[in-house]
Formats: structure tokens, C-alpha cells, sequence
């Protein structure tokens, strides 16, 4: 049996509110291999983001624990300086806003070289400028040696976001982890961005992280799911398992959220509430309880943990066995 590319185990990432320390991400645990796209979806204050960058090591002033190994190092062990080496060349990010993760003062070809500049010295400067054309060519940017002269401020959202994905894959790494790609892009645009990352899954093929709030993108794109809400991961199991067969009331809530071409005049389902703020976060019992309080303490577990119901397939509580939404009274108690 081959070893996972990332494997994360118990991490835990705590931030300071005032004199105390709360944990964003909770007790996470979580596997990548080669070739694979792994997505992680829930909404806002899920704690994915939090997730992502404690991978990359990009928390200044967090509390960290457990472990995450990636091709055998324990990366929250490692030293800044080997940290660095890594960032950039073995493992690329995909930043949520391009136009904050790009510097405004240099050309977009100036920072992908820069990128080759880092991660591989040997290279001759003919190299590189040869190299940044191939990558604007690659992400689908036409007359790419106009392009490389400018700065991001002359470039369209859609645009910087390829800039960006350009420099997370210049050094082709073998993680790949894309924060929320496709946030605030139109649709067209969108669809062109998620093409284009799994057209880079297969020529590289990298381990993917997929962060995102999007149950479509999540259709498209992934190979496995882990639902996440509240910091902690309530829902895992391959797309097909997670999208014929859900299980948690989160997940199964944020499925029905979605528009559907079956049902286009019927109304949305909206989630009660919303998810609480790191320092009002319940911290015992199953956290999603107070979204659905037609369904009975009873039903939750006292200490929520994650049941195998099938190969591969998890999910926390035991009120997945109780669930059902409201105007399905007749249903449920039919059934029963």
C-alpha cells in the first residue's frame, strides 16, 4: 500500500480571543494521495481557510497541534527556513483573492519568474522568461508577452486569478492547494478556471486540496469530500457516496440549499442560523444541534464522533439516524 501524499492527523489550530485560545480547526484528521482531488466544503466560519493555512504553515500567531505529514516530513515541526523550501516548489497554494496575494508594485511575469528565481537557481535568465510564457500560455492566457508586462491592477479578476494558479504550479509541485478558486469570478470565467486546474491535476499529476463553499464546484471537481462545520469534519466519503447517499443533517441541509434544474420554481431550502463565531462556538455536544431544533437532545451524542458506515464513508453523531426536515413530518413518522 502505497503512502499518502498529506496525512493529517488530530490537528488542532487555536486562535487568541482575549486571555483565551480557541480552536478553529478542531481534532482534524485527513488524508491526499497523488492524483487526487480532495475538497473541503461547508460555509463560511466552517474553519477551511483556517485548515488551508495551517498546511502551508502561514498562521503567524496560532496555536498548533498534532501532526501533518507530507511525503514523510512533519511539516508543523519543520524550521521556517525549511518550511520555505518547500512552499513554493513541492507544495503551491492557490490564494482566495488574487489581487491581495499579488504584489501591486511588480508585473505579473516579474513575480512567476520570481517563483523560478527561488525554487530554481540553476536556471539560466533565458530559461525563465522562456518558462513564464509557457505557464501564462499554459493557464490559458493569450499573447502571454504583452501579459507578463503588466501589473495586476491592469488585469481582470479572471485574469489575476490564472496569474496566480501560474505561480502556485511553476515549480509543478506535488501538492496543490486552491483556496476557494473560483470565489467572486462569473460563471463563464469560473468554469474556466475549474477546467483549467483539472487539466494541471492530470499534467502534474498533484495531490488537490479544493477549499471551497460551492456544492457545484464540489460535483465537478472532486474524487473524495470532507464536509466540514464548526472546525470540526462531520461528513467523509467519496463524491458519488456523499452526493446519492448523504448522511449528516449539515451535509444533507447543504445539498438541499443548492438549485436544481429538477425543481427550478420550487423555493430554496435555507439553513436555520448561522455558523457561531469562534468564541461563542459550542464545544460540547454535536454542534450543528441548535440549527435543527426539531430535532430532539436525545437524538445527538453527548461526545460526537466519527461512525464508518460503509468503506470509507464517516459521519459525526448519531442524529444522521433522526434527521429530517421540516414538512416531512408524515414522512418520517410513516417510516417509522
Amino acid at each position: 500500500m502505497k503512502a499518502h501524499l498529506l496525512e493529517i492527523r488530530g490537528l488542532t489550530t487555536s486562535f487568541r480571543i482575549g486571555d483565551a485560545y480557541y480552536a478553529a480547526v478542531d481534532d482534524v484528521s485527513l488524508t491526499v494521495n497523488p492524483n487526487e482531488v480532495v475538497a473541503i466544503v461547508g460555509e463560511s466560519g466552517s474553519g477551511k481557510s483556517a485548515l488551508a493555512f495551517s498546511i502551508m504553515g502561514l498562521h503567524n500567531q496560532a496555536k498548533i497541534s498534532g501532526d501533518i505529514d507530507f511525503r514523510g516530513q512533519r511539516l508543523n515541526e519543520l524550521s521556517r527556513t525549511a518550511l520555505n523550501k518547500l512552499r513554493g516548489r513541492e507544495i503551491g497554494m492557490i490564494f482566495q483573492d488574487p489581487l491581495s496575494a499579488l504584489n501591486p508594485l511588480m508585473t505579473v511575469g516579474d513575480q512567476i519568474e520570481e517563483a523560478l528565481i527561488l525554487h530554481r537557481p540553476e536556471m539560466k535568465k533565458s530559461e525563465r522568461k522562456s518558462k513564464v510564457l509557457q505557464l501564462l500560455t499554459q493557464v490559458g492566457i493569450q499573447e502571454a508577452e504583452r501579459v507578463a508586462l503588466n501589473y495586476p491592477h491592469e488585469l481582470s479578476g479572471g485574469m489575476r486569478q490564472r496569474i496566480v494558479i501560474s505561480i502556485a504550479v511553476a515549480n509543478e509541485p506535488q501538492l496543490l492547494i486552491a483556496d476557494e478558486p473560483t470565489t467572486a469570478l462569473d460563471t463563464t470565467i469560473q468554469l474556466q478556471i475549474l477546467d483549467l486546474i483539472r487539466k494541471l491535476k492530470k499534467d502534474i499529476g498533484a495531490g488537490i486540496v479544493l477549499i471551497t463553499h460551492d456544492i457545484g464546484v464540489v460535483a465537478e471537481m472532486a474524487d473524495r469530500v470532507a464536509v466540514m462545520y464548526a472546525g470540526q469534519i462531520v461528513e467523509m466519503a467519496d463524491i458519488h457516496t456523499l452526493l446519492s447517499d448523504p448522511k449528516h443533517p449539515y451535509t444533507r441541509s447543504l445539498l438541499r440549499s443548492k438549485p436544481s434544474d429538477d425543481t427550478p420554481k420550487s423555493r430554496l431550502y435555507s439553513i436555520q442560523g448561522a455558523v457561531p463565531s469562534l468564541s461563542n462556538l459550542p464545544r460540547e455536544g454535536c454542534r450543528f444541534r441548535h440549527r435543527i431544533p426539531w430535532i430532539g437532545e436525545a437524538a445527538h451524542e453527548e461526545n460526537p464522533q466519527m461512525h464508518e458506515l460503509s468503506p470509507g464513508h464517516y459521519v459525526r453523531c448519531s442524529c444522521y439516524r433522526h434527521f429530517w426536515f421540516p414538512g416531512e413530518e408524515d414522512i418520517q413518522h410513516g417510516a417509522s
